[in-house]
């Protein structure tokens, strides 16, 4: 509870008067302003009923609405929607109802607080301030809606020909198409006995050889990945692309599946049909550790498998950070098709591009250039290992993923 402006200019008015008229007379006035006040803020005392509209499931960087809505009986009401942290609300205050555009800047699960509501009595002297009672949940996903215009291009044909699904030939296969009548050279163990019993004849199963594949996505969760990239970290724009990878692999037929790690195996989802839903619910969450990541035991999640293209997101700091790396992938390579994919920091290119204008940009731009050079150095080294290596800005890492996944099952190598 607490006065309005109006209030507090009505009592240094009286007290102004005071000057003037008695005494008495001029504290009979400031008492009366202070009664009915008290009153007025009385009045609305009880909180009104507030209605929030705000979708529970929400992607990283993308905005959605706010509608708030109140039923206030009595005075006028102001409504003011907490911004949690990570989260940026425009406008995040208003009169009488709030429409504003809430972008969640985290993944994660995060709690929103209940809108606060300030009703100021119909004089227009009280105010009764009314907090959130409660506060909800709402998950932030990585960049689904990008993820799903990727898939959109491979359903229309935009990213090439090897992004269409492709159907295996009539066969001994294991994908069922259908049920026709048996013929003589028709395997006996294929006949479908309920389809013969219910029509009077011999009816058989027929199959399609499967030619979907399997696709294992190995997360690096450890301290490389928690460096900043503008509005996002190593590991957000790494999620964002196996977000992508997965749709788009429910989009072509392929299982996929996922397994997050650093010093231990933290998420694993074995790959499966429509595989994108659970890979999604399995990762959306993380965050990086302080630790070294240990890439043979991810590696040993998926070397006994059955052959895969496996993506292995993380970062090429240098020969030393990636000498573990650097000694799995041959052997994960024997079995399966490797990519291995890391994100370009522009900052960095820019600092060997730019003109330098003190001392310390000449340095700086030294720095920059041995970084460059010992990430061409591990990149090639993976290369001669069998690995394909995959680097691109963090606006387009995503696409560059999926781009790869596809030209490795146009070719048929998996």
């Amino acid at each position: 509870m607490s006065p309005t402006p109006r209030a507090a200019v009505l009592v240094a008015a009286l007290a102004a008067l005071a000057l003037v008229v008695p005494v008495p007379l001029a504290l009979l006035g400031m008492v009366a302003v202070a009664g009915a006040t008290l009153a007025d803020a009385v009045s609305v005392r009880r909180r009104p009923e507030v209605t929030r509209r705000m979708p529970a499931v929400l992607a990283r960087g993308v905005a959605v609405g706010l509608e708030v809505d109140v039923v206030a009986g009595r005075g006028h009401a102001r409504l003011r929607q907490p911004v949690p942290p990570h989260f940026t609300v425009e406008p995040a205050e208003a009169d009488g109802g709030l429409q504003a555009a809430v972008t969640p800047r985290r993944r994660g699960r995060h709690r929103v607080v209940d809108p606060a509501v300030r009703l100021t009595g119909p004089l227009g002297l009280g105010r009764w301030h009314h907090g959130g009672r409660a506060d909800a949940e709402v998950l932030v996903y990585p960049d689904l809606p990008a993820a799903r215009r990727l898939a959109q291009a491979v359903r229309q044909g935009k990213l090439g020909a090897e992004g269409r699904r492709v159907r295996g030939p009539l066969g001994l296969g294991t994908d069922f198409e259908s049920i026709r009548e048996y013929a003589p050279d028709d395997d006996v163990r294929r006949i479908n006995w309920r389809a013969t019993a219910r029509l009077g004849r011999p009816m058989t199963n027929q199959y399609r050889v499967d030619q979907n594949r399997d696709v294992v996505c190995l997360v690096d969760t450890g301290r490389l990945m928690a460096a900043p990239l503008g509005d996002r970290s190593r590991l957000d724009a790494a999620l964002d692309a196996v977000t992508a990878v997965a749709v788009v692999a429910d989009e072509v037929g392929d299982r996929c599946g996922v397994v997050a790690f650093d010093v231990e195996t933290r998420r694993q989802v074995r790959p499966r049909r429509g595989g994108a839903a659970a890979v999604l619910e399995a990762v959306f969450d993380l965050e990086p550790r302080p630790v070294d990541s240990d890439y043979e035991l991810a590696f040993a999640a998926v070397a006994r498998a059955k052959r895969s293209f496996v993506l292995v997101v993380t970062d090429l700091l240098d020969e030393a950070a990636a000498r573990s790396l650097l000694d799995a992938v041959p052997v994960l390579a024997r079995r399966h098709v490797v990519a291995v994919a890391t994100v370009a920091d522009p900052g960095v290119a820019e600092l060997v591009t730019a003109a330098p204008e003190t001392g310390f940009d000449v340095y700086a731009a030294a720095v920059a250039g041995d970084v460059l050079e010992a990430r061409a150095v591990v990149a090639a080294r993976l290369a001669r290992a069998g690995a394909e290596v995959v680097e691109a800005a963090p606006d387009a890492f995503s696409a560059a993923c999926v781009a790869t996944y596809l030209r490795a099952k146009a070719r048929a190598r998996l």
